[in-house]
């Protein structure tokens, strides 16, 4: 009796700590490089914002809007109420006046859906990849901006490869 009640409560907190604590997830693709790479394992703050609202450049993970299966990874940009554009010359504008931001890996090359203004809700968030010129985000009508009750939780920490364990989205930035 005393094993399967330890079995009961060992499997009633992995829930918990899976459903409302962290999990495990995958990066797939390049669109997160060079801050993350294909095959590099994070484990997800799903607590965080439960208490605070999500801050600009933090990466989050959120379901892909078509198949709630499959998660993006990506930097927030855009926050609630603010106003992003893209020029031709791939400067982003956040509320008419440019960002000032250096994880953009180079020049964005196709604006997208910003190169009209996009005026956020106050529960949106305005996302890209890093690897700007190879990433669906926000300026793809595929994902579009994304709704505070989506988002999974915040990328915390890289646990592999082993010798590239770090904390993301350190405090500081």
């Amino acid at each position: 009796m005393g094993f399967l009640l330890y079995l009961a409560v060992l499997c009633c907190l992995t829930f918990a700590v899976i459903h409302f604590v962290g999990q495990r997830t995958v990066v797939i693709g390049p669109s997160m490089q060079p801050t993350l790479y294909e095959g590099d394992n994070l484990i997800v703050d799903k607590m965080t914002y439960r208490f605070r609202l999500p801050k600009r450049f933090e990466i989050i993970v959120f379901p892909y809007p078509t198949e709630e299966d499959r998660l993006l990874i990506k930097r927030i940009i855009g926050l609630p109420g603010e106003r992003v554009r893209i020029a031709e010359d791939g400067t982003i504008y956040i509320n008419g006046e440019e960002l000032i931001e250096s994880y953009g890996k180079e020049v964005i090359k196709n604006a997208g859906l910003a190169a009209q203004e996009i005026v956020l809700s106050d529960d949106e968030y305005f996302v890209l990849g890093d690897n700007r010129n190879d990433s669906t985000d926000s300026r793809s009508a595929s994902v579009g901006c994304i709704k505070r009750e989506t988002i999974v939780g915040r990328a915390w920490l890289r646990i592999f490869p082993f010798d590239k364990i770090r904390l993301l989205n350190p405090e500081k930035e």
